[in-house]
């Protein structure tokens, strides 16, 4: 395997641990999974979650420290963008019309003793 795709791989973990621990902190909030890691041609979706009647899309950014903010400032424009598009295929997938639903962000920094900010209805 080249170096590239062992950096790949082990990105992927990462990234796959950190929703997870979003999804367990999640939980203890009362919010029920549903799916996890949705892939379209627009982009993914990190975790799906329902909150009573309200189907929460939740995108999960993990940053090691905070510099430039961590990871509560990791959330760009063009991935707001593609989060939309993926949400819109999702919901046309399903055939799920008058969702109720919302698009919530948490944000993890640091390895050890990670600090996780939990942003509701971010858009």
């Amino acid at each position: 395997m080249s170096w590239f795709k062992q950096l790949w791989h082990n990105s992927r973990e990462k990234g796959l641990y950190y929703e997870q621990q979003a999804e367990q902190y999640l939980k203890q909030y009362g919010l029920t999974a549903i799916g996890r890691n949705y892939l379209c041609q627009y982009g993914e979706l990190d975790l799906i979650m329902r909150e009573g009647q309200t189907l929460v899309f939740v995108e999960v950014k993990f940053r090691k420290n905070k510099l430039r903010g961590g990871a509560n400032y990791a959330l760009s424009k063009q991935k707001q963008q593609r989060l939309r598009r993926t949400i819109a295929h999702y919901l046309a997938e399903k055939k799920l019309s008058n969702q109720a639903m919302r698009i919530d962000y948490v944000a993890i920094t640091g390895e050890l003793n990670s600090e996780i900010n939990w942003f509701k209805n971010v858009y």
